[in-house]
Order: C-alpha cells, then sequence, then structure tokens
C-alpha cells in the first residue's frame, strides 16, 4: 500500500471527524461509547495521543498498568481527558490530522484503522451516521485481518467474511458473514455493534463470542 496515500487517507478522515466532533453537545461527551467503559471523552482524548505517544512513555505505561496493553490505553486516555476539554481536544486532533507520526510499534495503516474504526465507537451509540469510504475501510480491513495485534484471527477463524457494498471477501470459512464492509470491519476488531448490518450463519456464531 502506497505510503503517502494512506497518509492522505487518514488526514482526510481525521479533518472528517474532527468536524463531526465539533456537533456533538455537552451531554454526548459523557455518553458511553462502543468501547466498554469509555465515555465518548475518552475515545477522542485517546485519538490525541496517536501522535504524541512516545516509546519512554509507552513503557512507563506499561509498567504503571502491569503489563496491561488495555488499561494502559485507557489509563492515558483518562488522564488526558482530566487535562482537556472537548473543545481543546478536537483542536489538538485537527492540528495534527496531516502528523506523519504514530505510535511506537504500530504500523502505517493503523491509525487510518483507529480513526475509522473509533469514529463508529463515537457516532453509533449517539444515533449518528458517520459513513466509512469503502476503498479505505477494505485496506484498513485488509490490515487488520493480518494483524496479530487485534485478534482478528482467532475471532473469525472458520469465518468467511463478505462485503455487500464492495467487491471484497475473506476467509475460507463454511460459516459465512455477509454485511457493509464497515460493519465487518467492526466485527474484526471485536465490536458486537458490526452484528446489526450484517447477515448470514456466521453472525450468530460471531455474536456469541464479541
Amino acid at each position: 500500500m502506497d505510503r503517502e496515500r494512506v497518509l492522505s487517507w487518514t488526514k482526510a478522515e481525521r479533518l472528517g471527524l474532527a468536524d463531526f466532533l465539533d456537533d456533538l453537545e455537552g451531554a454526548d461527551w459523557e455518553t458511553p461509547s462502543l468501547c466498554t467503559g469509555w465515555t465518548m471523552h475518552d475515545v477522542v482524548a485517546h485519538l490525541t495521543l496517536s501522535t504524541r505517544t512516545t516509546l519512554p512513555g509507552m513503557v512507563k505505561g506499561m509498567v504503571r498498568a502491569r503489563g496491561d496493553w488495555e488499561r494502559m490505553e485507557f489509563d492515558a486516555a483518562r488522564r488526558r481527558a482530566a487535562d482537556f476539554g472537548p473543545a481543546e481536544l478536537i483542536a489538538q486532533f485537527r492540528e495534527t490530522a496531516a502528523s506523519t507520526r504514530r505510535a511506537p510499534l504500530s504500523a502505517p495503516l493503523d491509525p487510518l484503522v483507529d480513526v475509522l474504526v473509533h469514529g463508529q465507537d463515537i457516532a453509533r451509540p449517539l444515533g449518528r451516521v458517520r459513513p466509512t469510504p469503502h476503498e479505505q475501510t477494505i485496506a484498513a480491513l485488509e490490515h487488520v485481518l493480518a494483524s496479530p495485534f487485534y485478534g482478528a484471527r482467532k475471532r473469525l477463524r472458520g469465518v468467511r467474511l463478505v462485503a455487500t457494498d464492495a467487491n471484497w471477501s475473506r476467509g475460507e470459512g463454511q460459516d459465512e458473514v455477509r454485511g457493509p464492509a464497515g460493519d465487518l470491519l467492526l466485527l474484526a476488531t471485536g465490536r458486537a455493534a458490526g452484528l446489526t448490518g450484517v447477515s448470514g450463519p456466521g453472525a450468530e456464531r460471531l455474536g456469541r463470542v464479541l
């Protein structure tokens, strides 16, 4: 995948999400997101960290969290949410939309996955629609399925994914799941909310593990 193309996609999605966040009202920021235990404020704080996290800071965070990656991420987001209000976080997110920096150990496509998925983590619980562009979503989905970081291989073992809004499918299992690429991306990253837009025998199976 061409690096400049991925950077362009990521910048556009970040700016689009920043504009989306501008429309959120006060109470929206304390609404639970799709990330269990995370408010919208926490998620946006987390998004601003992807271009600001350093290797020494990550190591320190892992020590504090006793090696628990998810706890480290949650604690870092909570601390930043406590330090900055919504308007400040949106400004920070917009300012670094074109940044080439990414968190230590992450791949070039991870920031794109981050903004696409967290955009849905925010929009869906609020009953709002944030469309996911097909080409970018398919690229993100391919990356998630190939990366060991997201746990998709284990989660989707024996399941064949088929996009209904793009000429794309992956997997050789007998349990097929059909739906928009955006919903398949949510399933691949462990979000049960993706089940609302899919069908097929594999959907019931995923519903038991997500």
